[in-house]
């Protein structure tokens, strides 16, 4: 794994009481720590593909948590995730940014089920990273950060997301 999670997590200042969206959530990586981390809370696990969605709930059951609800959900459209309209204090979005075809689409479904003032952890590859994808698909942190305050959020500040990635919180500051 080239970035911790629960490292990253800690960052984002969760508490063991809110509701987290992993958004692309892949073999669950960021889900389970997030559930760990907010034991009283709830954790969406946010994947398209259906045989992650079985390895995430294998893992939560081998780690004893029951906070953790998995959704086959599409995170560039709108509703895509099936999550409500504004109940979600904190999104996880790791390693999809490079990925997501419609950008601006992802970053209004984000919006759509975050709270105002709730926060985006965003971490992503970095361009010059030896590892990874291929530098065309690569988003750099300029970009990413033009795309998201387009649409008001701002930088809360950045992250040290390890050595092959760049790390963001932002905020939602206004619907």
């Amino acid at each position: 794994m080239f970035t911790d999670p629960v490292k990253n997590l800690k960052q984002l200042g969760l508490r063991d009481d809110m509701i987290v969206a992993d958004l692309g959530a892949g073999t669950g990586f960021y889900t389970i720590a997030a559930g760990s981390l907010v034991p009283m809370g709830k954790v969406y696990a946010v994947e398209i593909i259906k045989d992650y969605i079985i390895t995430i709930k294998d893992k939560a059951h081998g780690a004893h948590l029951s906070n953790i609800e998995c959704l086959w959900g599409d995170v560039e459209k709108i509703g895509g995730t099936k999550i409500k309209d504004g109940i979600v204090d904190a999104v996880i979005a790791s390693n999809i940014l490079f990925q997501v075809e419609d950008k601006e689409k992802f970053i209004l479904e984000v919006k759509r089920i975050l709270k105002v003032g709730g926060k985006v952890l965003l971490v992503d590859w970095a361009e010059a990273s030896p590892v990874g994808p291929n530098k065309e698909k690569c988003i750099s942190k300029e970009k990413t950060l033009a795309l998201f305050s387009k649409r008001n959020f701002v930088l809360e500040r950045e992250i040290d997301a390890g050595e092959h990635h760049y790390g963001m919180i932002l905020i939602n500051k206004n619907i």
